[in-house]
Formats: C-alpha cells, structure tokens, sequence
C-alpha cells in the first residue's frame, strides 16, 4: 500500500474544521491529516482533541516541514504567509483565502515552478470556473460577477467602514460596490474570495468587473457569473446554503475543497 499523503490545515475556523473532520472520516485510506495550525492556539487545540488519531498543533512556521499537503483556509494575510513558504519548499499547497494570491501570484507561480510544486485554488462558492478555464483557451471579452449578500456581513469590511455606510436601514436592493476585481479583494478582504478565483481562472484582476449588491431581502450568498468571448455567452448562478458552523460562509466552500482534495487524489481526472 503506498505511503498516506500528510495533510496539515492552517486555519481551524468554520470551514477548516469541517474540512479536518471530512478528512478524517472520508479520506481517511488515502490522507494522513497530521498538522493543526491556527493562531489562536487554543482553538487549533480543541479541534485536535476532537479527532482520533490527534493531529500535531504546530506554529505556521513549522507546518510545511511535516506535510507533502498545506490547505490554508485562514486569512488573506496567512495565505501570504504560508503559500510561498510551502512552495520554497517543494510542498504542495491549496489556498482557499483567494484573495490573499493578488498581490503575490506572479510570486508565487514563479515559485511553484522553480519548485515543481503545486498551488490549488478551490471552485468555492462559485461553480462556472471550468467553462471559463476553457473559453480562455480562446478569446475572453468580458468576465463580470455580480454577488449577492446579507447586509450584517458586509458592515465590518473595509470599504463600508471607510465609506461609513449605513447598511441596516435599506428598503430595496441596492448595489454597494462596483468595481474591478482587484479594488473589490482590497474593500472586502473576507467576502469576495470568489472574484479573486474568477480573476485567477479568467482575465486577470484588473479586467474582472465585480459587482456587490445587499438589501433586505437577501438573506443568503448569491452568486452570478457572466463570461462572453469567442465561444458565446455563459451565465452561471449560485444560490449558496450557509455553512452549519458559520452562517458568513457558505457551504459549497467547505465541499468544493473536498472535491479538490479527492482530485488530487483520484487517477482519474474530469472536467477541463
């Protein structure tokens, strides 16, 4: 039987720990999840205590010498942190703070090659990344994504804080930002993660329009991408179910990284 691939996870929030649970009960035959980081240490702790075999709690500066795989699910500020760190050396790592890869991905592509590493990108929230993933093997015209989401997790980002915008009272839909790609990761670091892997897929960040809509009606993330090119014309929409442990995050998050991690994994590969 060959050697288990060793997982670590950085980050043991909502989503990375469901994702170290899944782990261990799906993939269990073919992953050895054997690294917990977190910079609340106690948290990393708690959710090892609650696995069977207890993963390490190590420092993120420790975590790549013990795994062939990193899954960062943190922050944009511990994705800058842990994917170069990985790549330098020779690890494998997949980044679900997308939005943290803007400023660094030439970086870190660079690296990746050098290396003979890998960096993975999830789908997340959003589906629709492989039709783009091929129409860019032509011509791509245009590529804009319109994102709906509940006011109550927008009031701490950023740009409605530098804005002082009053997102409570709204009477009807209303559009809070509009913008490229790279301008709407700055503004919402934590919201917009989906822009950023649409960015990444397509063309660039400076040529992705991002749209962010909020009212009080929406009462979950919603979703639509357009692409237009040589190929035609592609629309696709997402109405994510929120996360059972974290109600800002949507489900489709947690099971797109499962689906990556099973693709590494699998022989057999689909899709583009």
């Amino acid at each position: 039987m060959p050697d288990l691939k060793r997982v670590g996870i950085v980050g043991c929030g909502a989503i990375g720990s469901q994702l170290a649970h899944s782990i261990q009960m799906y993939f269990k035959d073919r992953v050895r999840l054997i690294v917990l980081c977190d910079r609340h240490t106690e948290r990393a702790q708690t959710l090892s205590n609650e696995l069977n075999p207890h993963p390490d709690v190590l420092p993120l500066e420790s975590v790549p010498f013990h795994c062939d795989l990193v899954i960062e699910c943190a922050s944009p500020a511990a994705c800058q942190q842990i994917v170069p760190k990985a790549l330098e050396m020779g690890r494998d790592v997949m980044a679900l703070s997308v939005g943290g890869l803007v400023e660094i991905y030439e970086q870190v592509y660079e690296l990746a090659k050098k290396k003979n590493a890998r960096l993975y990108v999830p789908s997340g929230a959003i589906a629709g990344i492989d039709g783009l993933q091929a129409a860019m093997t032509s011509e791509v015209t245009s590529v804009c994504l319109t994102t709906r989401k509940p006011a109550a997790s927008l009031v701490e980002a950023p740009y409605v804080k530098e804005k002082n915008l009053d997102l409570s009272n709204l009477t009807k839909e209303t559009v809070v930002f509009d913008g490229t790609a790279r301008e709407a990761v700055k503004a919402f670091p934590f919201n917009v993660n989906v822009a950023a892997t649409l960015s990444l897929a397509g063309v660039g960040f400076d040529k992705t329009r991002v749209r962010l809509l909020t009212g009080p009606n929406i009462t979950c993330n919603i979703h639509e991408v357009e692409i237009v090119g040589a190929f035609g014309r592609m629309t696709c929409r997402t109405e994510n179910v929120p996360s059972p442990a974290n109600p800002k995050t949507s489900y489709l998050t947690l099971l797109s990284t499962c689906a990556m991690l099973n693709e590494i994994l699998c022989p057999v590969q689909l899709g583009t």
